[in-house]
C-alpha cells in the first residue's frame, strides 16, 4: 500500500446503522462466520469499508435463488 493510498475502517455501530441492524445482529453475524470479515485490535472491532463494499455487491440477488450476475 502506498503512502498516499487511505484505508476506511468503521465500527460495529456504524455498520449496524448503516445496514439499519441492531448491533447485537452484528455480533451474532460476526460469532457464526456471516458477514465481512473484520479486525480485532486490542479489542475493538473494526471493518474494512471495502470488505463491507465487497460483501454487499457478493449479497445482491435477482430472486430468492439467484445471485445478479456481475
Amino acid at each position: 500500500m502506498q503512502a498516499s493510498e487511505t484505508v476506511s475502517h468503521i465500527s460495529q455501530s456504524q455498520l449496524a446503522e448503516r445496514w439499519q441492524l441492531s448491533e447485537s445482529t452484528i455480533e451474532r453475524w460476526r460469532a457464526e462466520g456471516i458477514g465481512p470479515v473484520f479486525l480485532k485490535l486490542r479489542g475493538q472491532v473494526r471493518y474494512r469499508l471495502e470488505d463491507i463494499q465487497a460483501f454487499e455487491e457478493d449479497s445482491m440477488r435477482a430472486s430468492t435463488s439467484k445471485a445478479v450476475a456481475a
